[in-house]
């Protein structure tokens, strides 16, 4: 794939304080290996999956089918970030999601983005 060394460099780019998804999580730029979602208060996977979508989407102005790895390996215990890459050989063994068709480590921006409307319709 010819684009990863550039999602790489626009990542190593990206405003170091920070960017607010529209769940309230905040993403962490993470240089080379991609970006985290620090743990805070009550977040389940999709909502790290949710944030991870929309910062790629939103914050990087990626295209959709971009896809995302999930780098840190489940099960994410209470208090621990979800760190994520767009590198596939550095993905951990699932996503932590249960996933019918495909049970590899990624989802496209567009579909982790998409878990942020289940967090918007339960309200």
């Amino acid at each position: 794939m010819r684009f990863v060394p550039f999602l790489v460099a626009l990542t190593l780019s990206s405003p170091a304080f920070g960017f607010t998804a529209q769940n309230g999580l905040i993403v962490e730029p993470g240089g080379a290996h991609g970006f985290t979602v620090p743990w805070r208060g009550k977040s389940g996977v999709t909502d790290f999956w949710c944030a991870a979508g929309d910062y790629a989407v939103r914050g990087l102005r990626l295209n959709p089918t971009v896809k995302l790895y999930r780098l840190s390996e489940p099960p994410r215990r209470a208090g621990e970030p979800m760190t994520f890459t767009f590198l596939p050989d550095q993905a951990a063994t699932s996503s932590g999601l249960i996933k019918v068709f495909n049970s590899d480590a990624g989802l496209t921006a567009g579909h982790a983005q998409s878990l942020c409307e289940i967090r918007r319709n339960r309200r």
